[in-house]
């Protein structure tokens, strides 16, 4: 239609709000209905809009038209995303309480390590402190300990008790991995020390008998060595120190050359150097051999209360009457074998343990043949 005439009609513009910059990303609501409770997951990303991106309002609508279609959130669910959505803050390192307290207090439950390096066969069952199974072992011709089985909790106090040549420095030796067993397996808290030494290593502490040390270090020299060689840091180990240091009387000592230390103050310092790391086992061959009643009771003291916290402790001790009152169990080892192993009361039965031990040893030697000593030389 040529001759049709035209009309413009004009259309006023659509008054917009200003926006002062573009918003952050909206908010994308998803429904997971594929696990049981039908969480509602929140996640952020970009939604993609034609004309203009999403405000504010809009998401607030989405977030309520998703909370109303979403299925009822069972309690448990809800329990666990609220103990996510606000965590307790992780532990200052350098805001320790007393560095004793935190040696003393050893926790009797796996790490993220420990889940690693425990089997599966053991991961099911309570993981003793120590388990030795069919451990043997010889020197040339010398059969110093056959098939030894052992299994020691952890939180007690064990007592390795025998007389002289019996096999118990020999087996402590393997416990704290010295020695290498010709046969056998040994597990430090599930650990096996033969296929993971490293890991088995790091949590034991201890205190061979007659153990070479660097004794022209002072005390405090010493103690920051033995700090510094197990990963802890200079800070730590200055604080462990001076902890240690008060508990085991031997403040006035630190400046002082551990060669001028006497046989006491020696053990004293070399239990400290075993504790500093905080190990889950402390394994001590004669930790009260040249040590006063007073030290004795102060190293006692200590140990307790290691052993209170979970820690646990693996001694020898030719000193009957303290095992008997300090050890919840033992093992009686002569000839490198064990002959008796339990608690105090099952290995003694009716008798003193002494008597026991004496029993198990092979009694009172022949005293015979000795009339020439009664018969004085002046």
């Amino acid at each position: 239609m040529s001759g049709a005439e035209t009309t413009t009609v004009e259309i006023p513009p659509v008054e917009r709000e200003p926006q002062a910059e573009r918003p952050e990303p909206a908010v994308e609501v998803e429904v997971d209905g594929e696990h049981e409770g039908d969480a509602v997951a929140v996640t952020e990303a970009a939604v993609s809009v034609e004309d203009e991106p999403v405000g504010a309002d809009d998401v607030q609508a989405a977030l309520e038209v998703s909370h109303e279609a979403a299925p009822e959130v069972s309690p448990e669910v809800a329990a666990d995303v609220e103990s996510l959505v606000d965590p307790e803050p992780l532990p200052d390192p350098d805001d320790a309480a007393s560095p004793l307290a935190e040696i003393l207090a050893v926790t009797a439950s796996s790490t993220a390590d420990d889940e690693r390096t425990v089997d599966e066969s053991v991961a099911d069952e309570q993981v003793d402190a120590v388990r030795l199974s069919g451990v043997t072992k010889t020197f040339g011709a010398t059969v110093a300990v056959v098939a030894i089985d052992l299994r020691i909790a952890a939180g007690t106090f064990y007592g390795i008790v025998g007389p002289n040549g019996a096999g118990k420095t020999t087996t402590l030796s393997m416990i704290a991995g010295l020695l290498r067993p010709d046969s056998g397996e040994i597990r430090i808290a599930g650990v096996d020390l033969a296929s993971a030494p490293r890991q088995a290593k790091q949590k034991m502490g201890i205190l061979p008998d007659r153990l070479r040390t660097f004794d022209r270090l002072t005390g405090r020299q010493l103690l920051h060595y033995y700090g510094v060689l197990r990963g802890l840091r200079s800070a730590v180990v200055e604080s462990r120190t001076a902890e240690l240091a008060r508990a085991f009387d031997l403040t006035d000592a630190l400046s002082r050359p551990v060669s001028d230390y006497s046989a006491g103050m020696t053990k004293k310092i070399m239990l400290a150097g075993a504790m500093i790391h905080s190990p889950r086992v402390l394994v001590l061959d004669e930790p009260f051999e040249s040590v006063d009643p007073v030290s004795s009771a102060v190293v006692l003291d200590i140990l307790s209360a290691y052993v209170a916290h979970g820690g646990t402790v693996v001694l020898s001790s030719h000193g009957m009457e303290l095992v008997e009152r300090v050890c919840s169990g033992l093992a009686v080892i002569v000839g490198g074998r064990v002959l008796a192993e339990g608690t105090v009361d099952e290995v003694r039965g009716e008798l003193t343990l002494e008597q026991r031990f004496i029993e198990l040893s092979g009694g009172i030697s022949d005293a015979e043949g000795l009339e020439w000593l009664h018969t004085f030389s002046d």
